[in-house]
């Protein structure tokens, strides 16, 4: 059998302003917006580089706002990354990229408290 992970659901409070953060703020692009019904609404983000998708969810009740965390954001300079996300508001955990033996990483959150975690390349 293949596997991959196509879709990630993202649950949130307000799928509009968790919109706006993952468009504006990381740069996602939308791939689909669609009214499913009964109040709910399929909202399909890919990252700047592709990859696996995230969907906005405010509707599936066994996962509450903000409770996924480590969801791993990978880039190829993670001090460019950092730089530029503080500057359009990203609150991180760290003062500053952190060095690992693995790579270089920061974390923040969305706004409902979904943890990510920006890693890049160690050196």
């Amino acid at each position: 059998m293949n596997f991959s992970v196509d879709i990630v659901s993202v649950p949130v409070a307000d799928q509009e302003r968790a919109r706006r953060f993952y468009t504006e703020v990381l740069g996602f692009a939308e791939r689909e917006d669609a009214d499913l019904g009964e109040g709910r609404r399929w909202i399909e983000l890919v990252p700047p580089a592709g990859g696996a998708s995230i969907s906005l969810v405010s509707w599936l009740e066994p996962m509450l706002p903000g409770c996924l965390r480590g969801l791993v954001l990978g880039t190829d300079d993670a001090h460019a990354a950092f730089a530029e996300l503080r500057a359009r508001g990203v609150e991180f955990s760290e003062p500053e990229v952190q060095d690992a033996p693995w790579g270089r990483w920061a974390s923040f959150a969305d706004p409902d408290g979904n943890g990510w975690v920006l890693v890049g390349p160690a050196r």
